[in-house]
């Protein structure tokens, strides 16, 4: 997050409108890395249960 606050304040300082709409892309990507890693944590934990299960 500190990352995103200082990106949008060096472009706050150049346009106000294009700091919103960059503010509300980074904030859309960060949700969207957040969501793929859960996604991967899903999948290799069903991944492991069924491999051990299968091999029990």
């Amino acid at each position: 997050m500190h990352l995103i606050g200082s990106a949008t304040l060096a472009i706050s300082t150049i346009n106000l409108p294009s700091t919103l709409i960059i503010f509300t892309i980074l904030i859309l990507l960060t949700i969207l890395e957040i969501a793929v890693a859960l996604i991967q944590a899903y999948v290799f934990t069903l991944l492991v249960s069924l491999y051990l299960h299968d091999n029990t």
